[in-house]
């Protein structure tokens, strides 16, 4: 298999096991309970549209570099590329109750940060000699720096995750509360974000990879 493509599948594996701790975190905050039936099946959409970005940055990544195209030409590419993803999940979520807005004013700067940091992160892991991936990323980073990078691809996500929640239709009583729950969402999302970024560092650099039946969902390099 192409690296970049392993490197896709590993970077959606991740994002998925951030996606259902958060949910986890969701059902156990009080202030969400009654908003979380409204967001949830959104949220487990919006996850995969995000899966299918980070894949289309990573694949360019792994790209032979073209002198002819500048950074910022591929910069604005890939933002467009987001934006077709974006409207095939408008079509997707055109079939539940619900009406999404996406506010390109909010997100633009932190996806176009997550663009950056997670092609140029992909681009080292990629272009490294390693003859295996994950040898590649051990060469790459040292573990406190690969949990940081972890870290703030999750807190970049969790931001446009806040913007997307605050167009989901919610029942009448809730509309009022529209701004806490956007902001309390963040909250849970940037509260599993470290200690699961420290977690899947910790099994990326482990000497010897757990079983297959290790009791841990952050075994997502198995």
């Amino acid at each position: 298999m192409n690296r970049a493509l392993r490197l896709a599948r590993l970077n959606g594996r991740i994002l998925q096991l951030y996606s259902r701790r958060t949910l986890g975190a969701l059902r156990a905050a009080l202030p969400m309970r009654l908003a979380l039936p409204h967001l949830e099946p959104v949220l487990v959409l919006n996850v995969g549209k995000e899966v299918e970005k980070d894949t289309a940055v990573i694949l360019n990544a792994g790209l032979a570099a073209t002198p002819e195209i500048g950074d910022e030409q591929r910069l604005a590419d890939l933002l467009q590329i987001t934006r077709e993803i974006d409207r095939r999940f408008l079509e997707k979520v055109g079939r539940f109750p619900v009406e999404i807005v996406v506010r390109y004013e909010e997100i633009i700067p932190f996806r176009t940060r997550r663009i950056r940091l997670l092609h140029e992160a992909s681009s080292r892991i990629l272009h490294n000699k390693a003859p295996r991936l994950r040898a590649a990323l051990g060469a790459t980073y040292e573990q406190q720096d690969f949990a940081r990078l972890l870290h703030e691809l999750f807190r970049l996500y969790a931001e446009e995750v806040r913007s997307l929640s605050r167009s989901v239709r919610l029942p009448g009583p809730l509309v009022p509360l529209r701004e806490a729950i956007a902001r309390e969402l963040l909250d849970v999302m940037l509260r599993v974000a470290w200690p699961l970024a420290l977690e899947i560092a910790a099994v990326a650099f482990r000497r010897h990879p757990p079983p297959p039946t290790a009791n841990t969902e952050a075994s997502v390099f198995n």
